[in-house]
């Protein structure tokens, strides 16, 4: 039988004279410093014989506690301050099982050094305060979260505490949850980070009502520190979408006011929820909501709300445990709510957060009835420590008494953290060193070892074995890193693995950091990443600084790293992916002629003559057609001696390729799961957003774009193209030939074709940004179309230094859209140029140089133009016709016209101030704080692309062109374009190769192939390629009806005819003579209030449409 565990003790006990000396020393001596040594001296004599239980035996506590409350001395009080910080001090290190009496049995020495702060004697607070931080700093991150946390509680809500003492605590609160914010420290650093961070995070039910109280404290000192304490303890929260609306939360709980509780909820409805909901996010919440619930004062409106951010709130609860720890709150307010409401709809919106309410506490799996997710608890674990202990060593004899009693209930809390967290690694530490203190090093060893074997196997029962290293497998990389940018953390403390030939998946939300990820790979600036030299990486990015000029094989040749693989090499690898070679080859073609695709595909004949490792490929598939993506999969399948990394919103081509997927997680880490995309999100339900376009995620709302004079159907052609051919320069053949089309206010237009084809030349001929040699384009005078390049990025790349909110500033500064005036058919030629200085004779002794155009007015089907004359007082200005000027050369200068007054309507009232711009940027689903604040030389590509769009939407386009809108967004935020385009008002016209994207909006499509153009109509567009098509709204019926019979209208039959574009006038009745006086009088008011607006404001048009 093994020995009893019993106290391991010297038998050499000090002699009560001895400790006497030492202690009337400590508490008579003159000196501080001789006090002091002398309290050293007297823990190292006891934590060397009898140990901790010395300090009650010889009765030093009691001593201590009278000495520390002794008003009349200072030297007493001191001593007893320094007895407690040398115990604190020595004690941890020679008998961790110090640490489990100083938290339990003597915590009133913890409460002592806690008053000690309150001291008049500066010395004293200093001693008191030495001795809190000695405290502090010998605890693990587990005791600290279950023993130390709970008993700053308990002080805290002492009713007979010190200020002083409570301004200590809770600034020990503050320094615990800073000590347990993620950073990029070594790996054993930033795992104590986590176990403390979970830990106290658990505790934030208790911990919070306690802070809050404290911040209603009537001394300020308390106040200001409980405010600190609670600011740091919202850091625990990890919850993104909950992050932003933190101050609001705090500052509703410093002032609990009614209308602070109202802006609070209301900041929380405008919350789009997308993380999962866990406890540190409900213990921050469920208080504020259950007291807009439960106040008999709460407004219906803030009542609606309310219940609104229950429902969603609990969507994303997913651990039954939780639900069932805070969600019995809010249910009684809820169903209070349902049965008193005044309108119904509040009614019916609590009856639907009931029902989720139900299903978040039902146990539909079985995993709490089996304890699959249940929590271990303190006593659970302190029963089978026990059982460990009497099964390894025999029963607990008497003689280990109160000790052993407070050690193994500060064992079992530590354990059981750990188990909760997952941590069995942490286990035997947590416990080896504190059973030493009872027995022999191996009794200690075998129970710590019996103890992590029996919840190693309660573990895989609940959650299954762990993945085993693969057999055979060959293992290429394995690195524990940190990441960041700029001043963001991306990733704590994450591991990645890679297997030769695997093809990994990166999924994650835009601005999760995956492009950041892979440029640190490709830069060698991973930590723990293997060197070039041992494995060969190469980053296949969309962006390529190439040199226009040259050829593709001369480009290729002159690169330093690819030169020595001869040119006979390359020319074969560029083959291999479609470049024919030749003279009359794409290899003989200028870098500068090719599209998008081909960029792509050059990029990876690159990558392939690098002979790598690791294909780094940032979104491969941008620009690819259908042929194109099929050669890459095949191409990627058939290689197995490559290992790829793969960042893509193409879900058909990750499903297509991956053999596995990591993931970004929650708390910046990062998953591997095994198998391709669909089998993901099998394990992650919550993932099924990348197979489905829905707005739950990520929501845009684009603005409903004006009235266009004369334009009375959604069917009546607003642009048209007639008989246009285009050819590039150098070029050997047309890229547009004979191509005649045209759009609607309802068009919502798919333009599909082969990489080169000519699709975006077509989109750059129909939106100006080029000319056609021959045809040409005819357009409403008032349109205004939206524009997004196929590569988007190029509208931002001048303004990278600028933030987003600035970059929309500088577009729109002036009233005009500034790119719209650097488009190619509104540069002014010489020619041109040279007309604005001749003399324009229009007969009857009316004629000049023209200085400008002043005004436009309707004339008939046209328009006429009022003319300021060179050297002519404004009473001479002239109206002439637009014909008139177009014949005589002025088609430009008519054209910048039309485009400030088409931009200046669509303005309308929008004020380009920070704020406002900022409420737009939120609608494309860019937070206003990288709006407002970030450089776009620091967004991810799916922020880009959304400060592209927010810019384009500004002047509420008629006309929304998107050359590859898919590219660099991920699924949440394709989703809520999808749904945005679906309910836009105006016409949309689009390329894209993603067949889930165009199958989902359009019902025309527009097939281009060698420089011809073929319409064809659908009857009828995928909806329930959408997550809400079941529910169908009724503008989105309304989008989708009038969508589709665009297609089969008279306008994309030509019935219309394909002359220029004329728009009839309404005609009217002979106005009477009263009718006259009546529109004089409201349009003199109409003029008035216009001089009486703000700076800036349109001039309202004299029309004559008023009844």
């Amino acid at each position: 039988m093994a020995p009893p565990i019993v106290p391991k003790l010297s038998t050499n006990a000090p002699s009560v004279d001895d400790v006497s000396s030492l202690s009337k020393t400590i508490y008579s001596s003159d000196k501080s410093q001789a006090s002091l040594d002398a309290s050293y001296a007297l823990v190292s004599l006891l934590s060397n014989s009898v140990g901790i239980q010395g300090l009650t035996a010889f009765g030093l506590v009691e001593e201590a506690k009278k000495c520390a409350t002794d008003k009349k001395s200072i030297g007493k009080r001191e001593g007893a301050m320094f007895l407690i910080g040398a115990a604190f001090e020595k004690f941890p290190t020679q008998q961790p099982v110090s640490e489990a009496a100083f938290l339990f049995g003597l915590k009133d020495l913890v409460y002592l050094s806690f008053d000690g702060l309150a001291d008049k004697q500066s010395s004293v607070r200093q001693a008191a305060q030495y001795a809190l931080d000695e405290l502090y700093q010998h605890l693990g991150p587990e005791s600290k979260g279950t023993a130390l946390l709970p008993l700053l509680e308990q002080y805290l809500q002492k009713k007979t505490g010190k200020w002083q003492g409570s301004v200590g605590a809770f600034r020990m609160v503050e320094r615990m949850a800073e000590d347990a914010k993620m950073g990029t420290g070594f790996q054993d650093e930033e795992m104590r980070k986590d176990i403390l961070r979970d830990a106290m995070g658990r505790r934030l039910e208790g911990l919070i009502p306690v802070v809050e109280a404290g911040m209603h404290d009537l001394k300020n000192e308390v106040g200001k520190a409980s405010l600190k304490a609670m600011n740091s303890i919202t850091t625990l929260l990890q919850n993104d979408d909950v992050a932003p609306r933190i101050p609001l939360l705090v500052k509703s709980m410093e002032n609990p006011s009614t209308e602070a509780l109202q802006k609070a909820i209301h900041a929380l409805s405008q919350t789009t929820f997308v993380a999962v909901v866990t406890s540190p996010v409900l213990a921050l919440l469920t208080p504020l909501l259950e007291r807009s619930l439960n106040t008999p004062t709460t407004s219906q409106e803030v009542l609606r709300q309310t219940v609104v951010v229950v429902e969603n709130l609990t969507k994303l609860v997913h651990d039954p445990v939780e639900a069932r720890a805070f969600l019995p709150r809010l249910k009684p307010g809820v169903q209070g709510v349902k049965s008193r409401a005044s309108l119904p709809e509040v009614r019916e919106l609590a009856s639907r957060a009931l029902d989720v309410i139900e299903k978040a506490m039902s146990d539909e799996d079985g995993n709490i009835a089996r304890g699959a997710i249940s929590r271990i608890t303190q006593e659970d674990a302190r029963i089978v420590l026990e059982a460990q202990v009497s099964q390894v060593a025999g029963d607990m004899p008497r003689e280990a008494g109160s000790q052993w009693e407070q050690t193994s209930m500060y064992l079992a809390g530590m354990v059981s953290e750990d188990i909760n967290q997952r941590q069995l690694s942490r286990i035997i530490p947590c416990t080896e060193r504190y059973l030493a203190c009872f027995t022999t090093n191996d009794i200690a060893s075998r129970i710590s070892a019996s103890l992590k074997e029996f919840y190693v196997a309660e573990d895989a029962r609940k959650f299954g074995e762990p993945i085993k290293d693969d057999d055979g497998e060959v293992e290429i990389v394995n690195a524990t890193f940190s990441l960041g940018y700029g001043g963001m953390l991306l990733l704590s403390h994450t591991n990645l693995r890679l297997l030769k030939g695997h093809r990994y998946g990166l999924c994650g939300r835009n601005g999760a950091g995956k492009s950041t990820l892979m440029r640190s790979i490709a830069n060698n600036k991973l930590e723990g990443f293997p060197p070039p030299e041992q494995v060969r990486t190469c980053f296949v990015e969309h962006n390529q600084g190439e040199d226009a000029n040259l050829s593709i094989l001369e480009f290729v040749s002159q690169d330093p790293t690819l030169a020595p693989e001869g040119k006979d090499r390359i020319s074969t690898v560029l083959e291999e992916v479609g470049f024919d070679a030749g003279p009359a080859g794409r290899q003989s073609q200028p870098v500068g002629s090719l599209s998008g695709g081909w960029k792509m595909k050059l990029a990876l004949a690159r990558a392939m003559l690098m002979r790598a490792d690791v294909l780094l490929l940032d979104e491969p598939t941008n620009h690819l057609d259908v042929g194109n993506v099929k050669w890459l999969q095949d191409y990627l399948k058939t290689h197995t001696e490559i290992t790829s990394l793969i960042v893509s919103h193409d879900s058909g081509f990750l499903d297509e390729v991956c053999t596995d997927i990591y993931h970004y997680e929650p708390g910046k880490k990062l998953a591997c799961y095994r198998g391709n995309l669909s089998q993901f999100v099998k394990v992650k339900p919550e993932a099924k957003s990348y197979y489905t376009l829905s707005s739950a995620n990520s929501q845009f709302k684009f603005p409903r774009p004006g009235i266009l004079p004369g334009i009375r159907s959604s069917t009546r052609a607003v642009l048209r193209m007639s008989g246009a051919t285009f050819t590039y320069p150098g070029a050997p053949k047309p890229s547009l030939q004979n191509v005649s089309c045209q759009l609607t206010l309802s068009s919502r237009v798919a333009i599909i074709g082969p990489n080169g084809a000519g699709k975006s030349t077509l989109i750059k001929i129909l939106t100006g940004e080029v000319v056609p040699q021959e045809g040409q384009v005819n357009k409403h005078p008032n349109l205004r179309i939206g524009y997004i390049k196929q590569h988007a990025l190029e509208h931002v790349e001048m303004h990278l230094e600028k933030t987003p909110n600035q970059y929309l500033q500088w577009r729109y500064a002036n009233g005009d859209d500034r790119e719209v005036h650097m488009k190619q058919t509104r540069v002014m030629t010489d020619d041109e140029k040279a007309q604005m200085d001749k003399y324009v004779d229009l007969g009857q002794g009316i004629g000049g140089k023209i200085e400008a155009l002043m005004g436009r007015q309707k004339y008939k089907k046209t328009y006429q133009y009022e003319v300021k004359w060179v050297g002519k007082l404004p009473k001479a200005n002239t109206q002439v016709s637009k014909e008139t000027l177009i014949d005589l050369g002025f088609g430009k200068l008519v054209q910048e016209f039309d485009d400030h007054e088409s931009s200046r309507e669509g303005l309308g009232y929008r004020h380009l101030e920070p704020k406002v711009i900022s409420e737009h940027f939120e609608d494309v689903g860019l937070d206003p704080e990288i709006a407002n604040h970030n450089e776009i030389s620091g967004l991810s590509g799916g922020q880009k692309v959304k400060v592209v769009l927010a810019a384009a939407m500004w002047n509420n386009p008629h006309l929304l062109v998107l050359d590859e809108p898919t590219n660099f967004l991920d699924r949440d935020a394709l989703g809520g374009l999808a749904c945005a385009i679906r309910e836009y008002e105006g016409g949309v016209v689009m390329i894209s190769h993603n067949e889930e994207f165009v199958g989902a909006l359009c019902p025309e499509q527009w097939h281009v192939r060698d420089g011809k153009l073929e319409r064809r109509g659908n009857e009828a567009v995928s909806m329930d390629r959408f997550e809400d098509s079941g529910a169908t709204t009724p503008l989105s019926s309304a989008a989708v009806s009038n969508a589709a019979s665009a297609s089969a209208s008279a306008v994309n039959s030509d019935a219309e005819g394909g002359g220029d574009m004329k728009f009839k006038a309404k005609k009217k009745k002979k106005t009477t003579r009263a009718q006259l006086k009546e529109r004089e009088v409201r349009r003199r008011l109409r003029h008035i209030e216009w001089l009486n607006s703000p700076k800036g404001t349109p001039k309202p048009s004299d029309t004559d449409d008023e009844a």
